[in-house]
């Protein structure tokens, strides 16, 4: 099976570009700004006073003066936190400010092999055993969490939920929630990450400890400082990157290139050999996250935690040499299963079908979503993958085309077939799910069904969007570099171009890659094509990338290849 693809070039209204070229961008910016519905040069504006204030949040001026009360009381605090770099950061951002507040916090970080998702009830009974806490507190996780509230609530804890998934039809009985997305919150920035929204929370509960006097004549510890874990984790959790992400990030990456870095931070870039003075979104997506998120997915998110909450340098560095290695271990199995994955698609007739779930009893469980990732970006499928998790009971990771909202698909299926799955949660693009193995065939036809019902045809046909063609007039380093000062990401693409090129060189290297000369009105330009070796044909037309190639302090245009076809 293989998906069709419409190429489909976004439209940048003449008056938005005009003004924005005005107001001083450079013309190719204002081009592809104007594409992504930018009108104005205020909705590119980064400074931090231009965030959502957060009175805006529901119950998050009630949460800071609750934890500002155990504060005074010398209560102990304990954060649960989720097993992804989103819930890794957030549970930093929460460990370094409670402890500048003077708080008696600590945190646990479920194993996703033992216990699952969220602030299950055998998670509370562990915390409350081990660590005996006073207060709860989840973060990036929490909103699905009813059992694991009650059973809170029957042992005397408290819990606090900060959380930004999509909540079910029934909230749980915590003592305080914040989300952006719960019934009755007016935050317009809804695709706040968890980080964020602790943030958020490390925010207000500052500006109620200094109304206490909790500071002296004192303003609170700065926690712009805690900026890079917030971009990390925002730009790890792919959320939609509206204005409000975009500031967070972008203040982020400039403490990180300023060297005002977590030294957890530093260390994951300077271990993958990248420069933090250059560092960019792409950096922390594709070099830092998939080394935290190693860390979860192989063995315990302490480890990754523990990177970012420390201020030693050197054990920063040794921690994020483990993390690296957990990577390469990471990629070896990735690479192993979705092998697999291909020749099981391969050797079953899916003909039409609208969704892939998949299962192999030998898959790694903490590996299987980025295998659904792949899987879905393959075929623009829909794609469920799935590890055996116990006595009959598998666990499946699910990732989704733009036209599909994962978790309501789910809920759907489980709507209508009430005891099919056992749980699942998460948001429109990425979801996860437990069932027993036994029911997998009729899951995966149920399912199946559903999908085939919330799509048509042509959603999964592959759209890939550009920005038109690059004019060979803004084929320049500093058209380049006027690109680099936006923040890029999910909701708001990065620049892709599109043009037809002959290939006047081209040589693998790596054993996997291609670089090329293309050629296009006179001009050469190096290209590089990653994950195919096989030669390309005298005439292409190309999806690309335009950027900076830096190498021995040279700096050279270089386009990278995301699609291509003969013509």
């Amino acid at each position: 099976m293989s998906a069709a693809a419409n190429w489909v070039a976004r439209i940048a209204p003449p008056d938005a570009i005009k003004q924005l070229i005005g107001a001083g961008l450079h013309p190719l910016l204002a081009r592809v700004c104007a594409a992504r519905g930018i009108s104005s040069p205020e909705e590119l504006a980064h400074e931090p006073d231009r965030l959502v204030a957060p009175e805006r949040m529901h119950n998050l001026l009630r949460m800071a003066q609750i934890l500002a009360d155990a504060i005074a009381a010398g209560k102990k605090l304990l954060i649960v936190a989720d097993y992804d770099a989103d819930g890794a950061t957030a549970c930093a951002v929460g460990l370094r400010a409670l402890r500048a507040f003077g708080a008696a916090v600590d945190y646990l970080v479920p194993n996703r092999f033992e216990y699952g998702y969220g602030l299950t009830p055998e998670i509370v009974r562990l915390a409350h055993e081990v660590k005996q806490p006073d207060i709860l507190i989840t973060v990036d996780n929490g909103i699905a969490s009813i059992d694991g509230v009650d059973e809170a609530n029957r042992l005397g804890l408290e819990v606090l939920i900060t959380d930004h998934h999509l909540p079910g039809d029934a909230l749980p009985q915590a003592r305080c929630i914040i989300n952006p997305n719960q019934p009755g919150c007016g935050f317009p920035s809804k695709s706040l990450a968890g980080v964020g929204v602790m943030f958020y929370l490390m925010l207000a509960l500052r500006a109620e400890l200094r109304s206490r006097g909790a500071f002296g004549t004192g303003t609170g510890p700065k926690l712009a400082a805690l900026l890079d874990l917030v971009a990390l984790g925002t730009i790890a959790d792919v959320v939609r990157l509206d204005q409000n992400n975009r500031i967070l990030v972008h203040q982020g990456l400039e403490r990180i290139r300023a060297g005002r870095v977590q030294p957890g931070v530093d260390a994951l870039l300077r271990v993958a050999g990248r420069d933090p003075r250059r560092a960019a979104a792409y950096d922390l997506a594709f070099v830092v996250a998939p080394r935290l998120n190693a860390a979860g997915r192989l063995a315990d998110m302490a480890v990754g935690i523990e990177c970012l909450a420390t201020d030693d340098a050197a054990r920063a560095g040794a921690i994020a040499a483990e993390l690296d290695r957990l990577n390469r271990e990471r990629r070896a199995l990735e690479a192993e299963m979705q092998a697999s994955a291909l020749a099981a698609i391969e050797s079953r007739d899916y003909g039409d079908s609208a969704s892939l779930c998949l299962f192999d009893p030998t898959w790694h469980p903490g590996v299987v979503g980025i295998v659904a990732a792949r899987i879905k970006d393959r075929f623009h499928r829909p794609t469920i993958a799935f590890a055996r998790s116990g006595e009959d009971e598998i666990r499946g990771s699910g990732r989704s085309i733009r036209a599909l909202n994962l978790r309501d698909a789910l809920d759907l299926t489980a709507k209508r077939h009430p005891r099919l799955l056992a749980r699942f949660g998460g948001h429109a693009a990425a979801a996860g799910l437990t069932l027993r193995e036994s029911d997998f065939s009729a899951f995966t036809a149920a399912f199946e069904q559903t999908v085939q019902q919330l799509l048509t045809p042509a959603d999964l046909d592959r759209r890939i969007e550009t920005d038109g063609s690059l004019p060979t007039a803004h084929a320049t380093l500093e058209a380049a570099d006027a690109l680099e000062t936006e923040v890029w990401g999910q909701g708001f693409p990065a620049p892709r171009f599109d043009d037809q090129f002959e290939v006047a060189e081209q040589r693998v290297v790596g054993e996997r890659h291609l670089k090329l000369k293309l050629a296009r009105d006179g001009r050469k330009f190096d290209a590089m094509l990653f994950g195919h070796n096989e030669p390309l044909p005298r005439a292409i037309r190309a999806a690309y990338r335009f950027g900076i190639n830096e190498f021995n302090g040279a700096r050279n245009l270089q386009l990278t290849i995301e699609y291509w076809h003969s013509i």
